[in-house]
């Protein structure tokens, strides 16, 4: 046992966190306590077990224990683009681990904390640690762990990007290194091997780091990469889905939602557990991360969270029927040199029957691969097919300019990017402003599209419904039109 004490102890010991001394007066401590867990793969095999030591951060008090806490987190998209990126140049992804990460980060506040449990000194059991560098659980501890990283990397020639703060890169001569930071999980690649090689000797002269290999799984998305391309899943997600809920041998649906009847509140309808419909709807949000096709059910389903009927649990079983259905189903993203950035935007006016609020939808691509995808009921009413496609166009266009700014840090320019619609009255009140009396009565916000029409960021380029890959987020389809959508998202089924 006293082995077993020491192993759990030794990496604090190491990084010289604490210094133990009595409690000044007027000062208080913090408690901790130990949490154990078991660390799974990808095939969910137990690979490590884990001890560690946390503080009780919940009692720590704002302005006295810590001030600034907020500390930068990729998205998912970023790391799309990430991937979408690396599949096009052709290098490897490759995953490393920080051990202990939180414990290299410096605490600028004062801060004590009790002995703990199991370890109390014999001969100072009042004694209690004061804090040189943070411990897991306090506030500020995600803050301090990534000034310190950022510090490192800064010293060695690595530039931070300017929109996504957790994206660092390295140019040397014509090749680049690109490392993505999630907390304390890293990925990285570059078009050479040797900047790889010299990325992971800068981080161990810092850093007690285990290297993952070649990228499997990040942030419980399961990643392939092989010659011809990568391809993202949530197999093993979506399977203990299935068996958490019962699915596993259910009868497989067509679609995940019929076209008819359409789903709306169910008044009269027979109420159901709420929090068992929750849950469900909760596990699937996830889902959607690698499943777009899914989204447009989902969110539909999700609109009822509150008062749950019958009829929205039949909706939401049908989701899980379609996924029993079509469980090895990801995103693909080829090893092709296309990588010019467009979009799709559209609308479905009026479509809920509560309110009727429209449904604003929109997806945006590098090349043949997916990156980004949006359904949200838009917040007002719109008296207009037209003014429904626009507002949708608008939504469409922030995130078009977001990506924009992401891929200036990858040495990518892309202006007057493409966003297709398939509404030639909404392209044309963008384009016109003499329209303007017209459409007075529009949130003068939602204009922010004619403003970066006119600045040249983006153009509008009409397309026909047919061919508008973003109304799979807008309505239910049947089977023979969502198989034609799902496969122009370049989704495909790979093999266990």
């Amino acid at each position: 046992m006293g082995g077993c004490n020491a192993r759990r102890t030794k990496p604090i010991q190491e990084a010289e966190v604490w210094q133990l001394l009595e409690l000044p007066k007027g000062k208080k401590s913090l408690d901790t306590r130990w949490i154990f867990r078991n660390k799974q793969d990808d095939c969910g095999v137990i690979v490590r077990n884990k001890a560690r030591l946390v503080v009780r951060g919940f009692r720590q008090i704002e302005r006295l224990d810590y001030t600034e806490v907020y500390a930068p987190v990729a998205r998912l998209e970023a790391i799309r683009i990430f991937l979408a990126y690396a599949s096009n140049m052709g290098f490897t992804v490759y995953q490393m681990d920080i051990k202990t990460a939180f414990l290299y980060g410096e605490v600028k506040e004062e801060i004590y904390v009790d002995q703990p449990p199991g370890f109390v000194d014999s001969k100072l059991p009042n004694h209690v640690y004061k804090l040189d560098k943070a411990l897991y659980g306090l506030h500020q501890a995600p803050r301090a762990w990534y000034a310190t990283l950022t510090d490192h990397l800064l010293k060695h020639g690595y530039k931070r990007g300017k929109i996504d703060q957790t994206l660092f890169t390295k140019r040397v001569k014509k090749d680049i290194i690109l490392v993505q930071i999630y907390v304390d999980d890293i990925i990285f690649g570059s078009t050479s091997e040797e900047l790889c090689k010299d990325f992971e000797t800068v981080m161990t002269k810092k850093f007690e780091m285990s290297s993952l290999g070649e990228m499997t799984m990040f942030l419980g998305l399961q990643v392939r990469q092989n010659s011809s391309g990568i391809l993202l899943h949530l197999g093993k997600y979506l399977t203990d889905m299935l068996e958490k809920f019962g699915y596993q041998d259910s009868k497989e649906a067509a679609t995940p939602m019929a076209e008819r009847p359409l789903l709306d509140s169910d008044p009269d309808g027979e109420l159901v557990d709420q929090t068992h419909y929750r849950s469900m709807i909760e596990s699937l949000m996830y889902l959607t991360a690698s499943r777009p096709n899914i989204l447009f059910s989902v969110c539909q389903c999700a609109r009822y969270q509150a008062n749950p009927k019958n009829s929205h649990l039949f909706a939401v079983k049908r989701i899980f029927r379609d996924l029993k259905g079509r469980p090895n189903l990801g995103l693909w993203y080829p090893k092709n040199p296309e990588f010019n950035l467009y979009s799709f935007t559209d609308s479905n006016y009026g479509g809920c029957e509560f309110d009727r609020k429209s449904t604003s939808a929109g997806c945006q691509f590098l090349g043949d691969r997916l990156i980004s995808w949006q359904c949200k009921k838009q917040q007002t009413v719109s008296t207009s097919t037209a003014e429904a496609e626009y507002v949708a166009a608008s939504a469409c266009c922030s995130q078009v300019i977001w990506m924009q700014h992401q891929l200036l840090d990858y040495g990518l320019d892309y202006l007057n990017t493409a966003i297709y619609c398939d509404n030639d009255a909404a392209i044309q009140i963008a384009k016109n402003p003499v329209q303007h009396s017209k459409t007075k009565h529009i949130d003068i916000k939602i204009h922010f599209i004619r403003d970066c029409y006119e600045r040249g960021l983006i153009h509008l380029a009409q397309v026909h419904t047919d061919n508008n890959v973003a109304d799979l987020f807008t309505k239910p389809f049947g089977r023979a039109r969502f198989d034609v959508l799902v496969g122009v998202l370049k989704m495909i089924r790979f093999e266990d």
